[in-house]
């Protein structure tokens, strides 16, 4: 369940950034507004290769899930340098990229599953 909360955030986090590139380019107030969004998109990415070490670790799951949020990490980390120095031309498709990445990592985390339910593996 933390994962996915995690994956939701980080893929809401992703979502707001170009909205404030948007006002970036058209508001006198949008370059804080974009650094904000820069920094809560760090902070979200951060957080879910955290989360998914502990749900490896301690939880016995499967390593898989922290070679994507160790990925995501090094993809913000490289867009967040690509948008400090002002290279447009990789910034913005890597941003559409990891919000494509974030959106599929989504569709790949199970949701929790409700107290009645019963599950039946074969």
């Amino acid at each position: 369940m933390f994962l996915r909360v995690a994956v939701i955030l980080q893929t809401l986090a992703l979502f707001a950034a170009p909205i404030t590139a948007g006002l970036l380019l058209s508001t006198p107030g949008g370059r804080t507004l974009h650094s904000a969004s820069a920094y809560t998109v760090f902070a979200v990415t951060l957080v879910h290769l955290i989360v998914a070490i502990l749900m490896w670790r301690p939880g016995g799951g499967s390593p898989r899930p922290i070679l994507y949020a160790a990925g995501m990490f090094v993809l913000t980390l490289a867009q967040v340098a690509l948008g400090i120095a002002q290279v447009k031309t990789v910034h913005v498709p890597l941003g559409v990229l990891l919000f494509g990445m974030s959106l599929l990592q989504l569709s790949r985390v199970p949701a929790a599953r409700r107290a009645g339910e019963v599950s039946h593996a074969r």
